[in-house]
């Protein structure tokens, strides 16, 4: 049923009176930090993100980032950090190396007090051109042409690990998202087909893989129901059973989705790999504000604390048989968005990215943070980030990427942005400030250069933080006097 505007008005008034909750992520809205201004916002923190607690009374944060003279992450005092695994370097139980360009990434509580690392390998192309792709372990593989997948790694309380394949043969494996049930689903942002750069299969589906269960990955099938296109993250709806999944394309701009189970449809582990290519709905959406007027692209939001009104357009044809799903609209049909990344289930909806937004887009920004509110149907805009006018400075952020909902309030958000890379928070209040740096340098001393931060998150039971530096491949365990967050 399409929402009336009546409907939005009051949903609209629900939401802006309901952003002061204690220990929560939602009232990120309308915090002077993350707001735009005009047509040309301020930049996110700005100001004085990395300075003490005695310049900035209240400041958020840990204090100043310390340089690492083992030249790996810079972290305030009293923080530390362990390197788990390092493509190429450390090696997987079958003793092959550690694959290359760790991404999306979940924590389980394994057996013994362990803790599982379901680590997504975004790696694409022709295997054969890959220096270290996911083996290819028996059993464990979609298309033997591929090189991407995901590992296992667990962490042992002594601090010993072992890592093993949980998926192999798929490509691009991105962001993907954990589900209530315990499982990791992994997405291919990627759609070639079979024939295309060597594929044998058909790519640009989700995944299912069990950190518990090795038997359960065995014979990999993709989740056809859930869309064939350039997935990125994928969260679940623990009350109403909806999945919603991110896309990171352009030329057009790509989507949000919504997948609506069929009816009698029960979650539970390895159920969705028991569906019909057809089964449920894919729906993408069509968004207004509040005058009732269409909004054609997410960019167009320009303050933290918009609300969009959103409806839901079912797609034509989910597997994009001839045509890509996203070029299946009409532009006046649905809403778009640029660099559509990472999500995270909190606060009962879901917190989705949208990285940056240039030419191809109504408006220019250096990263929004949307939260959608499935029972009011609407998407508010939490936080917003200005064009960064100088990406290598330090205390300003920009490319919002991976992301998820700390134990300690608000948000942490691994930056892929131009320049400098952080792992920073964002408070309750919106404000910003910085947790790591990476200092590994790709480039030279007169033109560095440092790869995005993927996979944030933070273990079971809070204490420790988990991240990878996507190149050269380095997986991280980052440990410290954590503690909850000023507004």
């Amino acid at each position: 049923m399409p929402l009336t505007r009546r409907d939005f008005a009051r949903g609209s008034a629900a939401a802006g009176a309901g952003v002061v909750l204690v220990g929560s992520a939602a009232v990120l809205a309308g915090a002077p930090d993350a707001l735009g201004t005009g047509g040309a916002p301020e930049p996110a923190g700005a100001a004085g993100a990395e300075e003490t607690g005695a310049e900035r009374r209240g400041a958020p944060g840990y204090g100043p980032l310390r340089e690492d003279p083992a030249g790996i992450l810079a972290l305030p005092e009293g923080f530390s950090y362990t390197v788990l695994a390092r493509a190429g370097v450390t090696a997987l139980e079958s003793g092959e190396p550690t694959p290359s360009h760790q991404d999306g990434t979940a924590a389980f509580a394994g057996p013994g007090g362990s803790t599982l690392l379901v680590v997504n390998h975004e790696i694409d192309g022709p295997r054969d051109e890959v220096e270290h792709p996911v083996p290819l372990a028996e059993g464990l593989v979609y298309d033997p042409a591929a090189p991407g997948g995901c590992t296992v790694l667990e962490v042992r309380p002594g601090g010993e690990t072992a890592e093993w394949v949980g998926i192999a043969g798929t490509s691009d494996n991105c962001a993907g998202g954990r589900t209530p049930w315990g499982t990791w689903l992994t997405c291919e942002e990627n759609a070639d087909r079979a024939g295309e750069r060597g594929m044998t299969k058909d790519h640009g589906y989700v995944f299912e893989v069990d950190p518990l269960d090795r038997r359960a990955n065995r014979d990999p099938k993709p989740i056809k129901a859930l869309g064939r296109y350039e997935h990125e993250a994928v969260v679940v709806d623990v009350r109403r059973g909806h999945l919603y999944l991110t896309e990171d394309a352009d030329e057009p701009n790509g989507l949000f989705y919504r997948w609506v189970p069929p009816k009698g449809f029960t979650h539970g582990r390895g159920r969705l790999r028991t569906l019909a290519d057809d089964a449920g709905v894919l729906q993408a959406p069509r968004c207004y504000d509040s005058g009732g007027r269409f909004v054609d692209d997410l960019s167009r939001a320009v303050k933290a604390g918009t609300v969009y009104g959103v409806d839901w357009v079912d797609v034509p044809d989910r597997d994009a048989r001839t045509v890509p799903v996203r070029q299946q609209f009409d532009d006046g049909d649905i809403t778009r968005g640029r660099k559509l990344e990472g999500m995270w289930w909190a606060d009962g909806g879901a917190y989705l990215v949208s990285s940056y937004a240039r030419g191809e887009s109504p408006r220019a920004h250096d990263g929004q943070v949307w939260f959608y509110d499935p029972g009011r149907r609407t998407l508010t805009l939490k936080v917003l980030f200005g064009v960064n006018p100088d990406p290598t400075a330090e205390g300003v952020f920009d490319g919002p990427d991976n992301i998820t909902v700390s134990p300690y309030g608000g948000l942490v958000i691994a930056e892929d942005g131009e320049g400098v890379q952080h792992l920073f928070g964002v408070t309750d209040g919106g404000r910003t400030y910085p947790i790591a740096r990476n200092q590994v340098n790709l480039g030279t001393a007169e033109e560095p250069e440092y790869s995005e931060f993927t996979g944030v998150v933070f273990a079971p039971d809070g204490r420790t933080l988990y991240a990878n530096i996507q190149e050269p491949g380095i997986m991280l365990a980052v440990t410290g006097p954590w503690r909850r967050q000023p507004r």
